[in-house]
């Protein structure tokens, strides 16, 4: 629905190469434009908050924000290349269809820029000390990182769209 009737989403998305939709540039008021997402952000600020506390983020009298919410629509063969979340603190997705073949997250180590002469990793080394780690979500998963964290998402090999939230936490006064 949000697809169909968000013209500046969609015209976004194809100035962009997005390979779908996304409401990233265009819709800013998901929580308050439909109760489901206004219950997706109760429930993601316990996360943050939560995660946040695991980080042993000093806030001080600040406190994490969420200030930008949108909905993907990732069509089959397309993807979504390397990036971060400047200005943020915590970011992430929540997955809402990820058919048979749809795309993993793929996160790449902070430090691959500083390993000029590096060996490669032997293949069975442990999750920390992988350069890239390829994780695959399923319906309902919510997964949460670093705004810092390089991440993309891989060519979606389903035969339909891969659909998911994603979000981002910001550090404000309160």
């Amino acid at each position: 629905m949000l697809a169909r009737e968000d013209r500046a989403g969609r015209a976004w998305s194809k100035a962009n190469g997005y390979g779908g939709y996304t409401s990233y540039a265009s819709l800013d008021d998901l929580p308050t434009r439909a109760s489901v997402f206004a219950e997706l952000k109760t429930k993601l600020d316990r996360h943050a908050a939560s995660f946040a506390k695991e980080l042993a983020f000093d806030l001080g009298a600040g406190r994490l924000k969420l200030d930008s919410l949108w909905v993907n629509l990732l069509k089959p063969g397309a993807a979504h290349s390397g990036h971060i979340h400047p200005h943020s603190v915590l970011s992430g997705t929540v997955y809402v269809a990820t058919p048979p073949g749809a795309s993993v997250l793929k996160l790449e180590d902070p430090r691959l820029p500083l390993m000029m002469a590096a060996p490669p990793r032997s293949n069975d080394a442990p999750l920390e000390a992988q350069t890239f780690v390829y994780l695959t979500p399923s319906p309902g998963t919510v997964l949460m990182w670093e705004s810092w964290l390089r991440h993309e998402v891989p060519a979606n090999r389903a035969k339909s769209d891969r659909i998911s939230i994603s979000f981002n936490y910001g550090w404000r006064a309160r």
